[in-house]
């Protein structure tokens, strides 16, 4: 099974406007793909979520009932500091190293342009998608 972290912004995306992202978190809900999670990138998530696009308690912990459901969590012991300028995406990268993913799943211009991170591959979902097929 392919093992992926999603960035935040896979989550955002799923939730407030579907499309693709919605798509690979059903996935993850089937059981075809392992999306590993973090606190920091739920938390952020649920910030997001919350702060941006106005969502209630009752629909955060709808979120948080999925992302519990279809996600292995991971507690990163490594700081990483691959994306300087990011301290939120750093965080994506280290629950990726701990999980042992093979893919960073995000649309965040500052992974995408890092390309990888020892080994693993900065992906935007339609790739990912395409390379599942």
């Amino acid at each position: 099974m392919r093992r992926v972290t999603f960035d935040t912004n896979i989550f955002v995306s799923a939730f407030e406007f579907g499309g693709k992202p919605e798509k690979l978190l059903q996935m993850a809900m089937d059981g075809e793909i392992e999306v590993a999670v973090s606190q920091p990138i739920v938390n952020e998530t649920v910030r997001v979520l919350r702060e941006k696009f106005n969502w209630s308690p009752v629909e955060l912990d709808r979120v948080l009932s999925v992302i519990r459901l279809c996600t292995k969590w991971v507690s990163p012991t490594q700081n990483i500091d691959a994306v300087p300028t990011d301290a939120d995406d750093n965080r994506v990268v280290e629950c990726a190293v701990a999980s042992g993913s093979e893919a960073i799943i995000t649309g965040d211009k500052d992974l995408l342009r890092l390309g990888q991170y020892e080994g693993i591959r900065m992906m935007r979902v339609g790739e990912f998608l395409e390379r599942l097929l």
